[in-house]
């Protein structure tokens, strides 16, 4: 028997070539149109009607095999002919759980050869982050989510079946870090079906070039934003250079973002924010000091740009933010078990004040706005960096097809759709803190199935829509959404996509007070996908819901703290006025009252003592307790 051609799947199939290919070549098996198979010793061989022939010899991956169609790659005649062969036997496999940690390096140098597995054991000495997936019965795939992409081990023990959506001239390497990654996950008794750990490797990035960020980041916050000198944005520049070219990926974005507050402060630009510049600074410093988990902290284990093969895509929607000055859109994707972002900006005219709904006509990777938000999108001229931002090369569109997404969220990823309320609550709980964790886009950003609406509510103070929502196991979520004006019809358009369960709801996931809330980016109701914010004003009136949400003390507490610490660090801790410390004492005193003494201390001790460390001790620990509570 052909136990590689038994193994395949029609999902692991599907990662070969697509799924319209196995749905036509199954299409055609069951019609009675599909070919005869015979099998010569370890050789299976089909013959089609039209006189196609195909041969997969054992040993040779299935894209390698020979098809007299004369298709480059795997065609619907070599599916064709696996699944016909899978038929001659009616009994699957049975499920053999094993890891491909077994697979020894001498299999790797087969793949890679001597100096592409040497090139590989230099980069895997850097150290990465890594989650693994090892095989169940209901997914035989083993997979491994590196940095840079993600490797499926789809038959077991045979390195031709590995599929990567990274290009070919990366591919062996990166299959070559998740069996090593397989293999010390096996060593220290990581046994779960879902792993996170980080891959130790043997040489450790330096963080000693983060004392040079921090000092000049200390001369911003002593100075604050309202008072930092301009030439403090080139040194910074610089440093964060320095820091990329180091491969400290993480720090340097931050650092980045941090000279991007400064510029946007002095243009007067409504892309300022306090409160963003207070937890730039604060990043600096709580990477500098995190122990453990180093490579996810620094981001030294991530290419600042990788090349993707034939990469296909399933959006999820469309996230609309604007200013007065601009409009930016993004388009978010499921790949595989990852999503990542594709991000446009429009800058504005002085007359221009265009709503989502505008924008969904315009044109962007050769199609529509809104026809790329409700798209699958299949790509040989993408790319993605360190921060999983996607981009589509220009002017290479000819390479890119765009088809509706029709019900292609059905078929997501097991680690984009979520079918438990409680599993990813408890996944989201055992998450480290966001100032140390991957500065990666789209991080949270889930499809969950909704199997009710429970009550669907509208705040006319808060200008938010609240929907309770429950999946098939009886756990709840929040759905909420906050009128925004440049999407000025998107809370009627999702009131009204509710209407219709169940439901597919995309967002990103976060957790308020013990809740689970997701923040809608789009629905998939019976009728098709909905994109809220690329809705226009239909004039449809909410329902006010009968009484106002309840208060949240501990949230109100915790906010006011960061943004007295916020106003602290954008005046600078050098012009601190005496009301400041008024109110530093006042917010103190309102953490002890709603029990947050560890919190209150901290402020205190900054109001006390205003230093660099005091403050960054207080905004840390205000910052972690806002994403606990």
């Amino acid at each position: 028997m052909r136990d590689d051609l038994r193994a395949l799947t029609p999902d692991a199939l599907a990662a070969l070539a697509n799924r319209g290919l196995v749905k036509r070549a199954t299409k055609d098996l069951d019609a009675g149109a599909g070919p005869t198979v015979e099998t010569d010793g370890t050789t299976v061989r089909g013959r089609f009607a039209d006189g196609v022939e195909v041969e997969l010899p054992a040993g040779v991956p299935l894209s390698s095999a020979t098809c007299s169609c004369g298709a480059s790659g795997v065609c619907r005649h070599r599916i064709a002919v696996v699944l016909a062969y899978q038929r001659r036997d009616e009994s699957a496999p049975a499920f053999t759980a094993w890891s491909p940690g077994s697979i020894d390096d001498t299999a790797l140098a087969a793949l890679l050869g001597t100096r592409g597995l040497a090139a590989a054991k230099r980069s895997h000495a850097v150290g990465y982050s890594v989650r693994l997936r090892r095989p169940t019965a209901a997914d035989p795939a083993a997979t491994a989510e590196l940095p840079s992409c993600t490797v499926r081990f789809l038959v077991p023990g045979d390195l031709g079946y590995a599929h990567s959506d990274a290009t070919a001239a990366r591919r062996d390497e990166f299959v070559a870090h998740a069996v090593w990654a397989f293999r010390e996950a096996d060593g220290l008794g990581l046994v779960d079906d879902v792993v996170r750990f980080d891959v130790v490797g043997s040489a450790r990035p330096d963080r000693a070039g983060l004392a040079d960020v921090l000092e000049l980041a200390d001369r911003v916050l002593l100075d604050g934003a309202a008072h930092a000198d301009p030439v403090l944005d080139s040194r910074l520049r610089r440093a964060g250079a320095e820091l990329g070219g180091r491969g400290l990926h993480w720090p340097a974005a931050a650092v980045n973002d941090l000279v991007d507050q400064l510029v946007a402060y002095r243009e007067r630009s409504a892309r300022y924010h306090p409160e963003r510049f207070a937890e730039l600074v604060a990043e600096l410093h709580a990477r500098h000091r995190a122990t453990g988990a180093r490579s996810q902290v620094l981001g030294a284990d991530v290419p600042a740009e990788t090349p993707l093969d034939r990469v296909r895509v399933t959006a999820l929607g469309c996230r609309v933010r604007g200013t007065v000055e601009d409009r930016t859109a993004e388009v978010f994707f499921a790949c595989g078990p990852t999503t990542l972002v594709l991000r446009h900006r429009w800058p504005l005219a002085e007359d221009e004040s265009p709503t989502g709904h505008d924008l969904a006509a315009r044109r962007l990777a050769g199609t529509t706005l809104g026809a790329l938000a409700a798209s699958n999108v299949v790509s040989e001229a993408a790319s993605r960096n360190a921060s999983r931002v996607l981009r589509l090369a220009k002017g290479r569109v000819s390479r890119t097809s765009i088809t509706p997404v029709g019900r292609a969220w059905e078929t997501l990823s097991e680690a984009v759709l979520v079918r438990d309320l409680a599993a990813e609550s408890a996944a989201l709980d055992r998450l480290p803190p966001r100032l140390v964790r991957a500065r990666v886009e789209a991080e949270l950003v889930r499809v969950v199935e909704v199997a009710e609406v429970l009550s669907v509510r509208y705040f006319p103070g808060a200008q938010r829509l609240d929907a309770v929502v429950a999946d098939g196991f009886g756990a709840t979520a929040m759905i909420s959404a906050t009128y925004r004006g440049a999407c000025p019809g998107a809370l009627d358009a999702l009131a009204e996509a509710l209407e219709s369960v169940p439901v597919l709801v995309s967002g990103s996931l976060r957790r308020v007070g013990g809740v689970l809330v997701v923040d809608p980016i789009a629905v998939l109701t019976g009728d098709g996908l909905v994109v809220p914010d690329l809705a226009p004003v239909r004039g449809a009136s909410l329902v006010p819901g009968d009484h106002a949400p309840e208060s949240d003390l501990i949230g109100a507490a915790v906010d006011a703290a960061l943004a007295a610490c916020a106003e602290a660090a954008h005046r600078g801790l050098r012009h601190v006025t005496p009301s400041l410390r008024t109110r530093l004492d006042d917010v103190a005193a309102e953490l002890r009252r709603v029990g947050l003494h560890g919190n209150a201390a901290a402020v205190s001790a900054f109001g006390e003592e205003l230093s660099a460390r005091t403050w960054v001790d207080a905004q840390v620990r205000l910052l972690t307790t806002a994403e606990c509570r």
